[in-house]
This record gives C-alpha cells, structure tokens and sequence, in this order.
C-alpha cells in the first residue's frame, strides 16, 4: 500500500470521514476536524510510520496533501 493510501485510511478512519471524499487538497478544516482531532491523528500516524512529528511541524499541516509530503520527506 502507498504512503498516499495508507495516510488516507488513517485519516479517514481517525476523523471518521469516508475515505473516497480524502483528495490531496482536502483541508482538515474542511472536514471539521478539530484540534482533538488532530492529536488523535498525528499520534497514529506517529506509530504507523514509525515517527516523530513535532508541534512545530504539525502546525504546518493543513491539508491530507501536506500530511502525505511530510510523511514522503521522512521516510
């Protein structure tokens, strides 16, 4: 499975969204994720890439695309 399809399935199953609307532009706004929301998600990504994001990098990330980049530029 793709990084692309594996950031998805968490995201969709995280923020309990289907994951046939997630589009690389999709904003976690969009979804109205909040930032709950983006703890819970950051902490699984964390343990299915086996890595570190920091508060700083999180900050940054504000779309299912920029999840999807960061996690490419890391692993």
């Amino acid at each position: 499975m793709s990084i692309q399809d594996r950031v998805k399935k968490i995201v969709s199953e995280q923020l309990e969204v289907e994951i046939g609307i997630l589009t690389a532009e999709t904003t976690f706004e969009e979804i109205d994720a909040d930032s709950l929301d983006i703890v819970e998600l950051v902490m699984a990504l964390e343990e299915e890439f086996d890595l570190e994001i920091s508060d700083q990098e999180i900050e940054n990330i504000k779309s299912v695309g920029d999840v999807i980049k960061y996690i490419e530029s890391k692993v």
